[in-house]
């Protein structure tokens, strides 16, 4: 099979099901952005860290390959094709990691800066990915529906990875750098 079949030359580009849309359509924006976050966290997983986190990046990136197909497919012909789907539990699973990183991580008083590490900032700039697939997600759905679950799902990532980030900042004895307004006059 070749990789060109030259049929995006002229600016469209198929959805899951064969219908030509804009390779500008906010479809094609969200799972796009949710491509760039999947690699974004492949150069995170790279990095040095606990092979738990790598782990979890790893059943994540799967998961991202789910909300992509889900994007990637009209809603009103989703239902004949067999796309895997974003469960509860999924969700769930990231709640449980964010709550067990959380617990061994001091509190937190103020914004941090991100950075620190090169690791870390890795890890925000998927976060900062994350959060614009986020608003690209929730701009689709205003025109077309997007399971309920996606929409959570990656809430709760961008979530995932800021405490991430603060535990991979402890691990790697990172200085966390927080973020003190000036005071007016």
């Amino acid at each position: 099979m070749k990789i060109y079949t030259k049929t995006g030359d002229k600016g469209a580009t198929a959805l899951f099901t064969g219908k030509r849309v804009p390779k500008h359509h906010i479809r094609i924006e969200s799972y796009g952005t949710i491509d760039e976050l999947n690699s974004h966290l492949g150069l995170l997983r790279d990095q040095k860290m606990d092979k738990h986190s790598q782990n979890t990046l790893i059943a994540i990136q799967e998961k991202l390959f789910t909300v992509g197909s889900i994007l990637a497919t009209e809603p009103k012909k989703d239902k004949r094709l067999k796309i895997p789907r974003i469960s509860t539990s999924d969700i769930e699973f990231l709640e449980l990691e964010i709550d067990k990183m959380n617990e061994n991580l001091p509190e937190m008083t103020h914004f941090i800066l991100p950075g620190g590490h090169t690791t870390v900032s890795y890890c925000h700039i998927a976060r900062t990915v994350c959060r614009r697939g986020e608003r690209m997600i929730s701009y689709l759905h205003e025109n077309e529906p997007v399971p309920d679950n996606v929409l959570s799902y990656i809430n709760r990532l961008s979530d995932y990875l800021f405490i991430l980030a603060r535990k991979l900042s402890k691990d790697l004895n990172a200085q966390e750098v927080k973020w003190i307004p000036e005071k007016l006059d």
